[in-house]
């Protein structure tokens, strides 16, 4: 197990290393820190509010994550296979898992670095009132968490075909029904048809429910773990995918 951490946290090191030695890392960081900034301060009337918390930030994430995640992962498998690489890769005397993993997290931290410069934002609404920090902290962590299981399914996605513009368009399809799994006209439209009991477990495995229970402070088990079981599920099936690659 050891011997394997090591692994993956040498391929963690590769995989961050090589997002800033692109401007790829860059023009992201900009384009995320200006449309936080736009939604927060234009759509989400900020200081039309008078109230002093960062639900208008919060609130945008889960839009932002649908295109802006997507567009990261595209790159975490498909590039590999498309040059060759992947072949290089999974010859060396690293697990499938600690080669997964650590690809994982060097996206998942990258996008950690990139919501982690909007806290001048937080200083803001610190300055301009008394917002309650631990709100903010547990919003932020679950911004973090939705993050990853977005990130994951692009992972996936990314491991089944050569084409980032394919794993970036069914990452954005996956995502977004997640996100629309516990929409009001969704379940409505469903429960018409369906008994339920399967209209509640639709429901339950909307991102954007547990998000919002998160955002508000509220920390229930069953929302981390949510998100923790959507990472390592489609973590799991991209790794079976990566070797049934590698077979064939």
């Amino acid at each position: 197990m050891t011997v394997g951490l090591r692994r993956m946290w040498a391929v963690f090191k590769r995989e961050l290393g090589g997002y800033f030695s692109t401007p790829l890392a860059y023009v992201f960081i900009v384009i995320f820190l200006f449309l936080t900034g736009v939604f927060t301060f234009q759509l989400g009337q900020f200081f039309d509010r008078g109230q002093a918390d960062l639900r208008p930030f919060f609130g945008f994430h889960p839009w932002l994550y649908l295109f802006l995640v997507p567009a990261i992962s595209m790159r975490l498998w498909a590039e590999e296979r498309k040059t060759g690489t992947i072949e290089v890769l999974l010859t060396l005397p690293i697990p499938r898992w600690a080669a997964v993993g650590g690809k994982f997290l060097a996206a998942w931290a990258f996008v950690g670095i990139a919501l982690a410069l909007t806290f001048p934002i937080w200083m803001t609404v610190n300055f301009l009132g008394d917002p309650d920090n631990g709100t903010i902290v547990a919003a932020y962590a679950g911004s973090w968490l939705m993050a990853g299981g977005f990130l994951a399914i692009g992972a996936f996605v990314s491991a089944t075909t050569k084409n980032q513009v394919i794993a970036f368009v069914v990452s954005v399809v996956i995502c977004f029904g997640f996100l629309l799994a516990g929409h009001p006209p969704v379940l409505e439209f469903v429960r018409g048809w369906l008994p339920g009991s399967i209209v509640e477990a639709i429901a339950s495995f909307s991102s954007l429910t547990h998000f919002d229970a998160i955002m508000r402070g509220v920390i229930d088990a069953r929302d981390v773990v949510f998100f923790v079981s959507l990472i390592v599920a489609f973590l799991f099936a991209g790794s079976i995918v990566i070797e049934l690659k590698k077979a064939a």
